[in-house]
């Protein structure tokens, strides 16, 4: 039996747990909210496991019907908001929230600019109210590394046009 639906759900609960405790110390900064797509960009892509959860819980919508068009992501819907939400990637999962990276050249962070009048400077920022980019998507990686050959990252724009 395939586990990887499974562990594909923990993971993302658990991004939910954190991301909702880094939510929460910002309280009103953050506007991102049922129909806010300005993070929702066109391009993004997904690890195969993503696209597979998508593809089994969205078949009907990727068969019959039509992305959103070009310039915003392919699963918004005509308000902004998204088709798939209850399946949505990691990537979606934490967009809006202050990010931090490291890089070659040290630490990085980012915010969406719509969060980021109402609140202390993101360079202010103490590291726990940010959301660190790299022990997820280790986790993601490892994940689909137990579901077989990495192979390259899906768009999600072409799970419409490969279909179900």
């Amino acid at each position: 039996m395939d586990e990887t639906p499974e562990k594909l759900r923990l993971l993302h609960d658990d991004v939910e747990r954190e991301a909702s405790a880094v939510g929460g110390k910002h309280g009103a900064r953050l506007r991102c909210a049922r129909g806010c797509a300005a993070c929702c960009v066109d391009g993004l892509t997904v690890f195969e496991v993503e696209a597979d959860a998508i593809r089994q819980a969205h078949g009907e919508l990727l068969a019959d019907g039509a992305p959103h068009p070009a310039g915003a992501c392919a699963f918004l819907d005509d308000e902004g908001a998204c088709r798939i939400y209850a399946v949505r990637p990691y990537v979606c999962r934490t967009q809006g929230l202050p990010l931090r990276w490291f890089g070659d050249d040290g630490e990085y962070r980012d915010i969406c600019p719509l969060n980021e009048p109402d609140g202390p400077p993101i360079t202010a920022l103490p590291e726990e109210a940010c959301w660190t980019i790299g022990p997820i998507e280790g986790r993601l990686s490892e994940l689909q590394r137990e579901r077989g050959p990495a192979g390259a990252r899906v768009p999600l724009r072409d799970l419409f046009r490969a279909g179900s």
